[in-house]
């Protein structure tokens, strides 16, 4: 029976060593780099912002032989918008005067913290710090800019691991985080408040990645989009008990769009607390990744390696990609407790299984 035992716990030891093998820390120059990225990219985030609340313009219109001040604007689907802010006068003939000082100097503004950035950039590039691919950072930094991404749309998969690096300091092996594709959780209450704000027969999937990429299409399987490389986007959200039970498939009103595959145990990715992350990719540019809380991560990864109808050739992936979150958690992010009120949309029995994982390496 020792002898048993002693086997048992050698195995232990090796699987510790192997998954402590799948990260390693940042070194001081990569971490301080990281850092003064994440706050340069607030930064041009806050400039962006004020950047916007000065788009269009100001000019005098004349109706009826008076003159009035107009602000012009574009909204999000292009279509010019003109509201009067009243006749002519001291009071807006200071409006326009602020306007178009305030539109000056937030341009000034945007434009010197973005030559920060490129400089930043080319530091990140030179440290190896560039993580996530062209395409997929394209694609969430069009879904930041649309209002959708951490609203209606989370990312999952393979591509939220580099949301948890970020955070932790750390950088995964390349053979966990390598991917051609991308999972977009739907979030059907998320959707609601989206479209309640957004023209809903405007609002569309596809119209954001074909902006990234004309070449994106809806495939076949009509939750999955594919580019002329073969890169691929699904729209996934969770299946529903009782099944009747019926949320909305796509963003809006679009038929053409992409329609979200209900699949088993996203459910709990939809409750579980987001988690948001300034991730680099590899150009070393930043960007914003929502993703849900990496305990389910690890969780959700563990259940899928153990299910009898998940396909043979992902089981070994789906165990090791939890196997590494857990040890990751449980290094890096201790906080983050498995006996929280925020885990209980997970079955209690699952997490107790899962336990051994979240040990630190």
């Amino acid at each position: 029976m020792a002898s048993s035992n002693s086997l048992l716990h050698f195995a232990a030891k090796l699987l510790e060593r192997a998954v402590a093998n799948e990260f390693s820390d940042l070194n001081p120059d990569q971490r301080r780099e990281a850092i003064n990225t994440q706050q340069r990219f607030a930064g041009l985030a806050q400039a962006q912002a004020r950047r916007q609340a000065f788009r269009g313009s100001m000019v005098w219109g004349e109706s009826k032989g008076r003159q009035y001040l107009m602000r012009s604007a574009y909204d999000k689907q292009g279509r010019r918008r003109q509201t009067s802010l009243g006749p002519r006068s001291p009071e807006t003939e200071r409006i326009k005067a602020e306007f178009e000082q305030g539109r000056v100097a937030a341009r000034a503004r945007w434009d010197s913290l973005r030559l920060v950035m490129d400089r930043q950039a080319a530091v990140n590039r030179a440290l190896g710090l560039g993580r996530v691919p062209l395409l997929g950072a394209r694609i969430m930094r069009a879904l930041d800019a649309s209002g959708l991404l951490g609203g209606a749309i989370r990312v999952l998969g393979t591509n939220a691991l580099y949301a948890y690096e970020a955070v932790a300091g750390v950088r995964i092996e390349s053979g966990l985080t390598a991917t051609e594709d991308i999972d977009l959780l739907l979030d059907s209450r998320a959707r609601l408040q989206f479209v309640a704000t957004a023209e809903e027969e405007t609002a569309s999937l596809l119209r954001v990645l074909q902006q990234v990429d004309g070449s994106f299409e809806r495939s076949r399987e009509r939750y999955r989009a594919r580019n002329r490389d073969g890169y691929i986007v699904d729209l996934i959200k969770p299946l529903r008990s009782p099944p009747w039970r019926q949320d909305p498939v796509r963003l809006g009103d679009d038929a053409g769009d992409l329609e979200a595959v209900e699949l088993e145990g996203l459910a709990w990715h939809e409750s579980a607390p987001a988690f948001e992350a300034v991730a680099i990719d590899e150009r070393g540019e930043p960007l914003r990744i929502v993703a849900s809380d990496p305990r389910v991560f690890a969780i959700h990864k563990y259940w899928l390696s153990q299910r009898l109808d998940r396909e043979p050739i992902k089981k070994p992936r789906d165990l090791r990609q939890a196997q590494v979150m857990a040890a990751l958690v449980a290094a890096y992010l201790p906080h983050l407790r498995l006996d929280g009120d925020d885990l209980l949309m997970l079955p209690k029995e699952l997490v107790d299984a899962a336990m051994p994982l979240f040990r630190a390496p």
